[in-house]
């Protein structure tokens, strides 16, 4: 058995490739899960682009949406949102209070 506290795993922000502005992200990965891998993610506040993993995560803390750039949809993010993203999607995250979340993705 293996235990964290999610709300207090270190880590290490970088600068986001794709931001409109400065806006830090980072990730502590804590181990493989059946074909994939978990841990705790973190984005400051500001707006960026990705391209999805297949992924289901967590909120923890923190404020904001992400809109999937294809559809037009658009997710509010708080503390205890379930969210599911599709590998492949293309998305736009607006983060107005620094996001952590704890993640599933393969």
């Amino acid at each position: 058995m293996a235990v964290w506290s999610a709300s207090s795993v270190a880590i290490d922000l970088e600068p986001v490739g794709t931001a409109e502005g400065e806006q830090f992200a980072g990730a502590t990965d804590l181990g493989d899960f059946g074909d994939g891998s978990f841990g705790v993610w973190t984005i400051t506040e500001g707006v960026s682009t990705d391209v999805e993993a297949d992924e289901v995560s967590v909120i923890l803390a923190g404020r904001g949406s992400v809109e999937d750039l294809d559809t037009g949809a658009v997710v509010q993010l708080t503390a205890g949102t379930v969210l599911r993203l599709a590998a492949g999607v293309r998305t736009r995250w607006t983060i107005t209070e620094p996001i952590r979340k704890v993640y599933v993705v393969r």
